[in-house]
C-alpha cells in the first residue's frame, strides 16, 4: 500500500494532529508492508519532519502554498496523485482541511472517510470511526483503489512516533490553471476568551457527581494544588457552572494530557471519544459500573465530595 500524510503546519509549527496522522500512516506502512510519503508545504520544517520515518518528504516550497489556499493546496494534491498515486491519503481532522479535502475528494473522485478514530487489523485492514452521535463505533474496510482518511485529534499518541532519517524531495507544482478566488480572512480562533486544554499536561474534569456549582471550587483547589488546567464535562457547561471553552468531548475539546484526572464524571460516548487519548487517567466515581472505569488506569469507588477534599488537605 501506498500512503501520503499532509503534514499541516501552524504559526511556523508542525501541528501536532498532523504528528498524531503520521503515527497512524506509520503504523498502516507497518501493517501493510507499504511505502509511506510526508507532504508539507513549509521549507524550514520540512528539515525537522526529516527526522521522522517515511520513505520520502515530498516538500512544495511556493508562495502559493505559504498562507492558507485551498485551490492552490488542492492543485498541489492532484500533482502529487499523478506522481505517485497513493492508496491512502491521511490527514488530521483540523477546521481547515474539513474545509478543503472535501474539494479535494470531488476533485480527484475518491471517496473521503472523516473524522476516524482508530485503526483494526485483527481481520485485515479497517478504520474505525463512531457513527450515530459517537454511541457507536463502525469498523470500515477500504475497497476502492484510492482513499481518504482524516483523524480526530486524540486518536493516535505523538510519542509513538517513529523516527528515521528520511530524504527530502522538493516537487514543483504549475499553479498557472489556478483561478484563485479563495483567500483567507482572519484566522480562527476556537478558544478565544476562553482556554486551550489541548496543550495541558494535567487536566482535572468535573462532572455531574459534583452534585451542585457550590462543590467546584473544591475541585478548582485540586487543579492548582497539581498544576493543572480544569476540564468539565458537557452537563456541568449546560448548567452554567463553567465556560464551553471547558468543555471535553464530541462538542468540546479534543484532549490527550499526561494525566487525565475524572472527577465524578460517569464517562458517556461523547465524553470518552475527547479524552481517550489520554496517556494516564484517574476516574473518582460512586458508580462501580461508571463507563469511565473501563478505560480508566486506576479508579477510586467512592463519592468525590468526600474524596476530594482529603485530597486537598494532604496535597
Amino acid at each position: 500500500m501506498k500512503i501520503a500524510v499532509y503534514i499541516q503546519t501552524n504559526d511556523n509549527k508542525i501541528s501536532p494532529m498532523s504528528l498524531e496522522s503520521l503515527v497512524a500512516a506509520q503504523k498502516i506502512k507497518k501493517e501493510t508492508n507499504g511505502q509511506l510519503h510526508a507532504i508539507i508545504f513549509n521549507k524550514d520544517l520540512s528539515n525537522e519532519l526529516s527526522n521522522y520515518q517515511c520513505d520520502s518528504i515530498m516538500l512544495i516550497d511556493d508562495p502559493n502554498v505559504t498562507d492558507y489556499s485551498p485551490l492552490h493546496f488542492i492543485e498541489s494534491f492532484n500533482k502529487i496523485n499523478n506522481n505517485i498515486k497513493p492508496n491512502l491519503f491521511v490527514f488530521g481532522h483540523s477546521y481547515e482541511t474539513r474545509d478543503w479535502v472535501p474539494r479535494l475528494s470531488a476533485k480527484l473522485d475518491i471517496p473521503f472517510l472523516a473524522d476516524c478514530i482508530s485503526l483494526n487489523f485483527s481481520d485485515g485492514f479497517q478504520i474505525v470511526r463512531p457513527i450515530y452521535q459517537a454511541k457507536l463505533n463502525q469498523e470500515i474496510k477500504l475497497t476502492s483503489e484510492q482513499s481518504i482518511v482524516s483523524f480526530q485529534a486524540g486518536s493516535f499518541n505523538v510519542e509513538d512516533i517513529e523516527k528515521q532519517d528520511s530524504n527530502i524531495e522538493t516537487i514543483s507544482v504549475d499553479f498557472s490553471s489556478v483561478s484563485n478566488c479563495i483567500r483567507p480572512g482572519e484566522k480562527f480562533q476556537e478558544n478565544a476568551g476562553g482556554v486551550d486544554l489541548t496543550s495541558a499536561d494535567i487536566i482535572v474534569s468535573v462532572g455531574r457527581g459534583i452534585a451542585k456549582e457550590e462543590n467546584i471550587p473544591m475541585v478548582e483547589d485540586l487543579s492548582k494544588k497539581l498544576n493543572a488546567q480544569i476540564g468539565s464535562s458537557r452537563p456541568i457547561v449546560d448548567a452554567g457552572w463553567l465556560d464551553h471553552s471547558r468543555q471535553i468531548g464530541s462538542s468540546g475539546q479534543t484532549v490527550s494530557p499526561k494525566l487525565y484526572f475524572s472527577v465524578g464524571i460517569s464517562g458517556a460516548i461523547q465524553h470518552l471519544v475527547g479524552m481517550k487519548g489520554s496517556k494516564n487517567i484517574i476516574a473518582i466515581n460512586k458508580d462501580p459500573n461508571a463507563p469511565i472505569f473501563e478505560i480508566a488506569d486506576y479508579a477510586v469507588i467512592g463519592d468525590v465530595l468526600e474524596i476530594i477534599p482529603k485530597l486537598n488537605e494532604n496535597l
